[in-house]
């Protein structure tokens, strides 16, 4: 017994050891391959933010235009009591949100039938299609609607028998480009949050005497909406920034993008620009933090 059981002790003794070495090398490892991009995380975008929030707090002065390192909050008092800024911020946040939810409306239908009723060989074409507009520029894409916009463009010419013109250039022309460059955006997270709905769930929904609208409504949206959220956080967040669809197809009305690239190269102001450019950060961050409470975040 003595023999039999004397080689067994050695084995076991030694195989704790040779797990943990073999942990810390994975989680070396690990730690290795996690730290380019945690570096990039932290030097190019958290540092990045913490920089224009700094120069944020600076001034200009108003003869030399030299920016002086003082510390002030005169720059956000300044968009807090000048009407037009609050006007401008309200009006891009506003504009945002109605891309997001035109976005949505026309995601929604493409991507359920996407996920649940085209055969596997016509969702891998649909894929292709929602993403080739991603493949051609950003500037092309934006001059085109430009095109459909101008007095005598495409919009003109089809609608002029039913009565319909151009909206010209404004906010509804800009409404519709950016809805149109971010829909992809939507439809590609409600697609994937949807493919992972059981098919199950439809055929019971549909035993139980539910009607499609129905299921829908109380089956579908329900889990489709983390998926929802996901899409919007790209939407929103793309439009509140935006600019250079603005500059091409808004004409005269000003949202939050154009005041700063204004103020980074004509007036050559950073400071103000840099206050200014704080205002999506924070919107988003509202956003973000009521959209946790939620609790649509947990499901993504």
């Amino acid at each position: 017994m003595s023999a039999s059981t004397a080689p067994t002790t050695p084995a076991r003794a030694g195989a704790p050891g040779r797990g943990s070495l073999r942990g810390r090398s994975g989680g070396l490892r690990t730690g290795l391959l996690l730290l380019p991009p945690m570096l990039w995380l932290g030097v190019a975008y958290l540092a990045a933010l913490g920089a224009l929030f700094v120069t944020s707090l600076w001034t200009q002065n108003d003869f030399t235009a030299e920016i002086e390192r003082v510390w002030t909050f005169d720059n956000y008092r300044l968009l807090w009591e000048e009407p037009v800024y609050r006007t401008i911020a309200l009006r891009t946040i506003g504009v945002a949100a109605l891309v997001t939810v035109v976005d949505a409306v026309l995601a929604f239908p493409i991507a359920l039938f996407m996920a649940k009723v085209a055969s596997p060989r016509t969702q891998k074409l649909l894929v292709i299609a929602v993403l080739m507009p991603l493949w051609a520029s950003y500037l092309v894409k934006a001059y085109a609607w430009r095109g459909m916009f101008s007095q005598g463009g495409l919009i003109d010419t089809v609608g002029k028998p039913f009565g319909i013109s151009s909206p010209g250039y404004g906010l509804v022309a800009t409404t519709i480009t950016l809805a149109y460059l971010w829909l992809p955006y939507m439809i590609l997270p409600i697609y994937a949050g949807l493919e992972r709905v059981p098919d199950s769930l439809f055929e019971a929904s549909g035993d139980l005497g539910a009607g499609s609208l129905t299921t829908i409504r109380r089956v579908v949206l329900p889990l489709a909406f983390p998926a929802l959220v996901a899409g919007s956080i790209f939407t929103f967040s793309l439009s509140l920034g935006d600019y250079i669809a603005v500059q091409i197809v808004g004409g005269a009305g000003q949202l939050l993008g154009n005041v700063v690239y204004t103020n980074v190269g004509a007036a050559n102001n950073l400071p103000f620009a840099a206050a200014f450019a704080t205002v999506p950060v924070v919107v988003m961050l509202v956003y973000l933090a009521a959209v946790r409470r939620t609790g649509a975040l947990e499901n993504l």
